[in-house]
């Protein structure tokens, strides 16, 4: 068939992990610079992507498939490591995030919203996607509020 008749596919920007099929979050090189150590760096080339998939050990991978495990960045993060705390910014934790849900508050959770519209927030060197921590927060607020209302 002739080529100009081929149509060439689409690049959507959306990559899986070459392990686990997760949808991989494009990371800059800044975050990969900050949490991979020097070899595991120079092992994986831009673009490239998280793997969100906690049980996944896959961290980063590229798109030759080459991967660096979660075990390798420079400290453990969530949610590869789920002891870790949520924001790696400012230390917020599952059990604050639990704490608001018990008391009927918001409060520790308002307080990294302001905090991470600050300049004090590093979320391009800090959080292992390269960028805030709110989605993941607010979203493990609210399946802990609807778990915690399965109680009541």
């Amino acid at each position: 068939m002739n080529k100009a008749f081929v149509r060439e596919p689409d690049d959507t920007g959306e990559h899986a992990c070459p392990r686990c099929g997760s949808r991989g979050q494009p990371v800059e090189g800044v975050t990969l610079d900050a949490l991979l150590p020097g070899e595991a760096r120079a092992a994986i080339s831009e673009p490239a992507w998280f793997c969100p998939y906690p049980k996944c050990e896959v961290g980063y991978f590229d798109l030759f498939e080459r991967n660096i495990p979660a075990a390798s960045l420079v400290r453990l993060c969530f949610p590869k490591d789920p002891d870790a705390p949520l924001c790696s910014c400012f230390g917020l934790t599952c059990e604050d995030v639990e704490a608001d849900v018990r008391e009927g508050t918001v409060t520790r959770v308002k307080a990294l919203l302001a905090r991470s519209k600050s300049a004090e927030a590093r979320c391009a060197t800090m959080s292992p996607e390269g960028r805030t921590c709110m989605t993941e927060v607010q979203r493990y607020y609210m399946r802990i509020r609807e778990s915690w209302k399965g109680k009541g």
